[in-house]
């Protein structure tokens, strides 16, 4: 069987990009480096997003890269069911671009946050998520300034009730996000965004822990799933 490749965006102003791609290595799949320039998803399995200041934050963030030729490629493909995760900016971006509801503003404190950040997950059944249990503790460095998630009352009630919310902050509210929300999914499920960077949760001797691999191998495992279901058991 093929090795499951997982395409990485670079974006101008990307800063995660490599670490994101080492965390998808670490789990066991192929890291597909794409360009912000380039349509062609180079037949990958899934994509990633990942965090930074693309196009330098300008505007709003996120508000450029939706225009990139390589997000029409990513939205079709998102829509036709696959895997998407979005870090931080690339959570912004998944916003801008219509695959998740809400938006992310500035720190309700109006700084810059830096931290080790526990969460409790709340939803196991996406791609992305698998890996972990329901109601589990985890904790992955959070470093954004504009991490605060907003939602009307209406979009925010239909994620509750749906079930759509991945993961909430544990404690202290880092930025205002309304109802301690940290990521979420969309109603397939497919596509995840979270605010908080598990890529830098991946090993012992930088991360505060291992916990952010999860959603790496969740995407492997899942992925592979797919693809011993779609071709059957061997004769």
């Amino acid at each position: 069987m093929t090795t499951v490749r997982v395409g990485v965006v670079s974006f101008p102003g990307s800063l995660d990009d490599q670490d994101a791609a080492r965390a998808v290595s670490l789990a066991g799949a192929e890291p597909v480096r794409l360009w912000h320039a380039d349509a062609d998803l180079r037949s990958v399995d899934a994509v990633i997003l990942p965090g930074g200041f693309s196009y330098g934050d300008y505007l709003r963030c996120g508000a450029i890269a939706k225009f990139a030729p390589v997000m029409g490629a990513l939205v079709d493909a998102a829509n036709d069911g696959m895997p998407v995760l979005g870090i931080c900016n690339g959570f912004q971006i998944l916003c801008e671009s219509g695959l998740l509801p809400g938006a992310l503003t500035r720190n309700d404190h109006l700084h810059f946050i830096c931290r080790d950040q526990p969460l409790i997950i709340e939803n196991a059944s996406t791609p992305w998520t698998q890996s972990f249990e329901i109601g589990e503790t985890i904790v992955v460095p959070l470093k954004n300034g504009e991490g605060g998630y907003v939602a009307d009352e209406s979009t925010l009630d239909m994620l509750e009730a749906e079930g759509r919310i991945i993961a909430r902050y544990v404690g202290a509210n880092p930025n205002g996000s309304r109802r301690n929300i940290a990521g979420i999914t969309n109603a397939r499920g497919n596509v995840v965004g979270l605010m908080p960077h598990p890529e830098h949760a991946v090993e012992d001797l930088t991360g505060p822990s291992t916990d952010g691999l999860g959603f790496f191998t969740s995407a492997l495992s899942a992925l592979t799933r797919d693809r011993l279901t779609t071709v059957g058991p061997a004769n």
